[in-house]
């Protein structure tokens, strides 16, 4: 079976459709074909966005997740609910380092201090459209005192935070009221490896 590359797609052109805090690019390409040969040349949409990174904080000693709450656009007009549960989360400007990304989300987000931070995934969210990589994490907290109101006044952030037993949280993903794809993937992965988690923190069962 041939496994393809980068080299077997052929970009004949890419030209600006739209720059603002995104950018949104038109590509005209052709790639080699399973069957063998070049297919049609393709005209192909491409949102442009920072890579982002996410984090799903964790409190080991108390099996206790710490997520936050705020609206997003995105689910305005396909969702009653459009304040979501998420884990902490931010873009990565062209300077930084996912993990600095991470420990200043985290405060800034959330109020938590990440103790320790430990990778899960990098994936692709949307492949077919946009060429956003997430950078997924955990990362071991305190929770205990965690909570209220946070974000940053001067980004119109409102975000409610709230800490979650972690059996709660995977009901609440298993009930649909969490239902965006970082924070799933990241609690389904907790309920693999929380007792490993444990261990390691020292939590005897």
């Amino acid at each position: 079976m041939e496994n393809f590359t980068r080299d077997d797609v052929e970009i004949i052109s890419r030209e600006p459709g739209f720059t603002g805090f995104y950018r949104l690019d038109i590509l005209t390409l052709r790639h080699r074909l399973f069957g063998g040969g070049w297919g049609p040349e393709l005209r192909r949409e491409l949102f442009v966005r920072h890579d982002a990174v996410c984090v799903l904080p964790y409190d080991p000693w108390e099996d206790a997740v710490v997520l936050i709450e705020q609206v997003r656009i995105g689910a305005l007009e396909k969702s009653d609910r459009p304040w979501m549960l998420e884990l902490v989360a931010g873009l990565i400007d062209k300077d930084e380092q996912p993990e600095e990304v991470a420990h200043r989300e985290a405060q800034e987000e959330a109020g938590v201090v990440l103790q320790s931070l430990q990778p899960i995934t990098r994936y692709f969210p949307s492949p077919g459209g946009s060429d956003e990589r997430v950078y997924l994490y955990w990362g071991a907290v305190d929770s205990r005192g965690v909570g209220g109101i946070h974000g940053l006044e001067e980004e119109g952030e409102d975000i409610r935070v709230s800490v979650w037993p972690r059996e709660a949280a995977l009901a609440a993903v298993e009930e649909g009221r969490i239902d965006n794809a970082a924070t799933i993937i990241a609690l389904q992965w907790l309920g693999l490896h929380a007792e490993r988690l444990q261990a390691e923190a020292g939590v005897r069962p």
